[in-house]
C-alpha cells in the first residue's frame, strides 16, 4: 500500500512537474514575442537617435542616400523614394496615378525634391498629398503663386507639396517638412491619349531622365574705356544661356558600379481598349498578363517592382485581323462637348508612278550620353539604313559629339562604293563627349539644292536627346528647314521624347523609338515604309453644323500608318466632320457623323493640353508673340486646371507640425543611370579609389565632354517599404523587411494566443 507520505511526495511532484511544465510553455511563449517583436525592429532599423557613430559610405551596402553631417566622417540616411504607377486605359485614352512615396529614416525634418519624366502629352491636373489617414487635395495657381504659397507653408513648419513643370516631359515634386520616421505620399493624376501606328496601339511610361548636355552660357564683353571727354562710353557685359534652368533639370545621378538601384516602381495597366483584344506585348519588362474578358486586360510586372532605369513600353493589337483605321469618341463637360478622332488615311501603292529618288541625310549622334548599347542601337540602324537606299538616290552621312563631320562634301550618290564607305565610317564609330546637336542639325538641313524638285530631301536624325537647349534646336528647324522632312529617331532606353517628337513635328516629318537592338529591324523597316510611301498632304478638317475649335491648329501631313489625332471643342454635338487631303497624286475624302461618337474620358483636358502645345508651336514658329502665347497658354491652363509651365499644383496641410526650433534640411532625391548608358562616357573617369566623388552637375565643359553629375554621396543599400493608407496602392521593395514585419507579426499573435491558453488551462486544473 501507499503510505500517507509516498502520496504526499507524489502529490508534490506532480504538482512541480505541472508547475514545470506551465514555466516552460510560458517560457517558450516569451521566446515567440521576444523574436516578434525583434524580427518587427531589426525590419525597420531606424537611425540612431544617440551620440553612436553613424555609418561610412564605403561601409554601406545597400540603395540609399547618404546625407553629410555635421561630422564629416559621418553620414545619416536621408529620404527613400518608392513609385507606383497605375494606369487605366479606356479605348482612347489613359488615366495615369503616380504615388511617390517619401520617406524620412533620419532624426532631422527633411524637404524633399525629385525631378522625374512623364509623357510630353500627358495633361497632369491632380495632386493630393496623403499623410497617414489625411488627404490633401492640390489647387492649381499661378506658377509664381504657387511657389510663395509653398514656401511660406514650409517656413510656417507646415506640411506642402508642389508639382512644377520644367518642360513638358520633366517634372519637378517638392514635400517640405517630413518628419522623423514619417511617410509622406505625393499622388498625381494626368490624362494623356492612346497612341497608334497602323494596327498597333501603345502606351509609354517614361521612367527616368538622362543626363543632359548643357551648353555653356555665351558671353560676350568689352573693356570700359574713357571717351574723348573723360566719360565712360558706357559699352558693358551681354550673357546669353541657352539653357537658363540647367541646374533645376539635371539631379543627382548615381553610378550604378558604385551604388545600388535606387527609386523601385511598381507598374499596373487595367487595359480596356474597347475592342477584342488580339497580341499584348511588353518590349523592355517582364509582365505577366491577366484575362478578365475578351477586350480586358490586367498587366503587371513579373517579378514586383524594377529600378527606375528605363522606360516601360506596352502595344496591343486588336484580335481581327483587319486594323482599326476610324475612331470617335466624345465627352460634354459644362456647355461643350468635345471630340477626339483618329483617322488613318488608306495606304495606297504608287504602282502606276515611279516614286521620286530621295535625297537622305543620315545623322548619328556619337556622345558621350550614347555609350554602352546605345551606339551599337545606333550604329545598326544607321547602316540598315544605307543598305535601304535606291539606285537614284542620294545620300551623305553627318557625326557629331561635341565636334563635327561630314563624310562628303555634298550629297553622293547611293552607289555601292560610297555606301561601302559610309559603312565602314560608321563601323568605326566611338561614342565620346558632349551632344552638341544645333550645329550637326543645322549642317544636315543645309540645302545646297534648295530648287531641286527631282529628289525628295529627309533628314534621318538618330539620338537620344539628351540636350538642355531644346528651344534652340526646334528655332534652328524652324528657320532652316526648306523643302527638308526631318524623321527622329530615338536611340536608348531613356530618350528625350519630347525634343523627339516636337522636332518632327517642326520638321514635317515624323518621331520613331528603338529601345533595343531586337527592334532595330522593325522599327527602322518601319520608318523606311514612311520614307518610301507617299504622304498625305494638303489636309483639312470641316464642321457640317457647328463652329469647331480645332487642335492641331495645322493639321500636319501623315506617313503610312500614321493615325490623323485631331481634337475638337464643338457648341453642340449636330452633323458631321469631313476630312479631306491628297495621298500622293489622288484625292483623299472620309466623313464622319459626329451623333455617332462613343463616350469617352477626359477628352476636354487632352483637347486643352494640345491647344497648350499649339500656343507654343505658334511661339517658336513667330506666328505669335511670347506675351499673346502666355496668354493662351495660362487661360487654357485655369479653365481646365492643368499644369503648365506657367501654372502649378499646390497643396498645403493647414496644421504646422514642425517645431520652430527645428531646422529644415534639403534632399535632391538621385536617378538612376538610364539602362544601357556607360558611366564614364558620360561622366568621365571615376573617382580613384580613397577619392571622395565630387559634387558637379551634368554640363558642358570647356572642352565639351559632359561633367559628372553626382551631388551627393550614395550607397548600396535597398529602400525600406512603406506602408500604405487604406486609399492608396504601394509598391514592395526589394528588401525582405515585410516579410520580417509580417512574421514578427504572427510570431507575437500566436505567443500571445499560446500564453493565454496555457494560463486557462492551468487555471483550469
Amino acid at each position: 500500500m501507499t503510505t500517507c507520505e509516498e502520496i504526499q511526495t507524489t502529490g508534490r511532484l506532480r504538482r512541480f512537474t505541472l508547475l514545470e511544465r506551465w514555466a516552460l510553455r510560458v517560457m517558450r511563449s516569451l521566446a515567440a514575442i521576444l523574436v516578434g517583436i525583434a524580427a518587427f525592429f531589426v525590419s525597420w532599423a531606424p537611425v540612431s537617435a544617440t551620440g553612436q557613430a553613424q555609418p561610412r559610405s564605403g561601409d554601406v551596402r545597400s540603395g540609399t542616400l547618404l546625407l553629410k553631417g555635421d561630422n564629416t566622417d559621418g553620414h545619416a540616411d536621408a529620404t527613400r523614394l518608392g513609385i507606383d504607377v497605375d494606369l487605366t486605359v479606356s479605348g482612347p485614352t489613359i488615366r495615369a496615378r503616380v504615388t511617390q512615396i517619401f520617406r524620412n529614416p533620419t532624426q532631422s525634418w527633411v524637404e524633399a525634391t525629385y525631378v522625374y519624366p512623364l509623357p510630353e502629352g500627358g495633361a497632369v491636373d491632380t495632386l493630393k498629398m496623403v499623410i497617414g489617414d489625411r488627404i490633401v487635395v492640390g489647387e492649381i495657381k499661378e506658377r509664381q503663386q504657387a511657389r510663395v504659397i509653398y514656401e511660406q507653408a514650409k517656413q510656417s513648419g507646415q506640411r506642402a507639396a508642389l508639382t512644377e513643370q520644367e518642360r513638358p516631359n520633366i517634372f519637378t515634386n517638392s514635400v517640405a517638412n517630413i518628419g522623423p520616421g514619417e511617410t509622406v505620399l505625393v499622388q498625381i493624376e494626368y490624362q494623356e491619349p492612346v497612341r497608334q501606328n497602323g494596327d498597333t496601339f501603345s502606351l509609354r511610361v517614361p521612367m527616368v531622365i538622362g543626363p543632359r548636355y548643357n551648353p555653356a552660357p555665351l558671353v560676350q564683353s568689352v573693356d570700359l574705356r574713357p571717351g574723348q571727354d573723360g566719360r565712360s562710353v558706357g559699352w558693358g557685359v551681354t550673357t546669353t544661356d541657352p539653357v537658363p534652368d540647367r541646374d533645376r533639370i539635371s539631379p543627382p545621378v548615381l553610378d550604378p558600379a558604385q551604388h545600388g538601384p535606387v527609386n523601385p516602381t511598381q507598374i499596373t495597366v487595367r487595359l480596356q481598349a474597347g475592342f477584342p483584344l488580339g497580341e499584348v506585348k511588353s518590349h523592355h519588362h517582364q509582365v505577366k498578363v491577366e484575362q478578365p474578358s475578351d477586350d480586358v486586360r490586367v498587366i503587371r510586372l513579373a517579378e514586383g517592382p524594377v529600378p527606375a532605369d528605363r522606360d516601360f513600353e506596352l502595344t496591343w493589337k486588336p484580335a481581327a485581323e483587319k486594323a482599326l483605321s476610324v475612331g470617335l469618341f466624345r465627352e460634354r463637360v459644362g456647355n461643350a462637348d468635345y471630340l477626339l478622332a483618329y483617322v488613318t488615311p488608306p495606304s495606297v501603292e504608287q504602282a502606276e508612278q515611279k516614286p521620286l529618288p530621295r535625297e537622305v541625310i543620315l545623322v548619328i549622334d556619337n556622345s558621350g550620353s550614347m555609350g554602352g548599347t546605345s551606339i551599337v542601337q545606333a550604329k545598326a540602324s544607321l547602316i540598315y539604313a544605307l543598305g535601304r537606299l535606291q539606285a537614284g538616290d542620294r545620300f551623305n552621312v553627318i557625326r557629331f559629339d561635341h565636334t563635327m563631320d561630314v563624310l562628303f562634301p555634298t550629297a553622293v550618290a547611293a552607289d555601292a562604293e560610297n555606301v561601302s564607305r559610309a559603312k565602314g565610317f560608321v563601323g568605326a564609330l566611338q561614342a565620346a563627349g558632349g551632344t552638341a546637336m544645333v550645329p550637326a542639325m543645322r549642317a544636315a538641313l543645309n540645302d545646297t539644292n534648295a530648287g531641286e524638285q527631282s529628289h525628295v530631301r529627309q533628314v534621318v536624325f538618330l539620338t537620344d536627346g539628351a540636350i538642355g537647349n531644346e528651344q534652340q534646336l526646334f528655332d534652328a528647324i524652324t528657320a532652316l528647314r526648306g523643302r527638308s522632312r526631318v524623321f527622329m529617331v530615338g536611340i536608348g532606353s531613356a530618350p528625350n521624347s519630347f525634343l523627339m517628337t516636337r522636332a518632327a513635328e517642326l520638321g514635317r516629318g515624323a518621331f520613331t523609338h528603338i529601345g533595343s537592338v531586337e527592334q532595330v529591324e522593325e522599327r527602322m523597316r518601319g520608318l523606311f515604309a514612311k520614307l518610301e510611301s507617299p504622304v498625305v498632304t494638303g489636309i483639312t478638317a470641316k464642321f457640317s453644323d457647328a463652329v469647331a475649335d480645332m487642335t492641331p491648329a495645322v493639321i500636319p501631313d501623315l506617313y503610312r500608318g500614321e493615325p490623323l489625332v485631331l481634337a475638337a471643342s464643338v457648341p453642340s454635338l449636330k452633323g458631321s466632320v469631313t476630312i479631306t487631303g491628297r495621298i500622293g497624286d489622288r484625292p483623299w475624302t472620309v466623313t464622319l457623323p459626329v451623333a455617332g461618337a462613343a463616350e469617352g474620358n477626359g477628352l476636354s483636358k487632352l483637347w486643352a493640353r494640345r491647344k497648350i502645345a499649339d500656343a507654343e508651336i505658334a511661339r517658336t514658329m513667330r506666328q505669335a508673340t511670347p506675351d499673346d502665347a502666355d496668354k493662351t497658354i495660362l487661360k487654357l491652363a485655369l479653365e481646365h486646371q492643368l499644369v503648365t509651365r506657367l501654372t502649378s499644383l499646390v497643396a498645403v496641410d493647414k496644421t504646422p507640425v514642425r517645431p520652430a526650433q527645428e531646422t529644415l534640411k534639403l534632399t535632391e532625391l538621385p536617378l538612376n543611370l538610364p539602362a544601357g548608358w556607360d558611366f564614364e562616357k558620360v561622366f568621365g573617369e571615376r573617382p580613384k579609389p580613397g577619392v571622395a566623388p565630387e559634387e558637379r552637375r551634368a554640363d558642358a565643359a570647356g572642352d565639351g565632354r559632359v561633367q559628372l553629375a553626382m551631388a551627393k554621396e550614395l550607397a548600396k543599400r535597398s529602400p525600406v517599404p512603406t506602408v500604405a493608407p487604406r486609399t492608396v496602392s504601394l509598391p514592395k521593395t526589394a528588401t525582405d523587411a515585410e516579410l520580417k514585419m509580417i512574421a514578427g507579426t504572427l510570431l507575437l499573435a500566436l505567443g500571445l494566443i499560446l500564453l493565454v491558453f496555457t494560463r486557462r488551462r492551468e487555471l483550469a486544473r
